[in-house]
């Protein structure tokens, strides 16, 4: 399992959300929607404080985690967060780890 942020998809997160100290950008499996590898579910995304980080990626000072309450949704997945010109706005590509 691995969690990559692209450059383009790390500057709109500098751009439109400012985590307080000690916060990070959490990605989350939620209701509704699907993505390449789930029906029903889609990526959530929300500025948060860790309680019990799976995974962590770290670019420049700026913290993106998955929770371990959510390894069902990104078990045996990698998951890249890249940004969508025409929509501006992240998007989420998920591989086979």
């Amino acid at each position: 399992m691995k969690l990559t942020i692209t450059p383009q998809a790390q500057n709109w997160f500098k751009k439109e959300l400012a985590p307080a100290k000690g916060q990070g950008i959490k990605f989350y499996g939620k209701v509704y929607g699907k993505t390449q590898v789930h029906e029903g579910f889609s990526v959530g995304m929300a500025v948060d404080t860790p309680e019990d980080p799976l995974l962590t990626t770290t670019i420049g000072e700026q913290l993106f985690y998955i929770e371990a309450t959510d390894e069902w949704f990104f078990e045996g997945f990698n998951l890249v967060v890249d940004y969508d010109e025409k929509l501006d706005e992240p998007k989420y590509d998920f591989s086979q780890a």
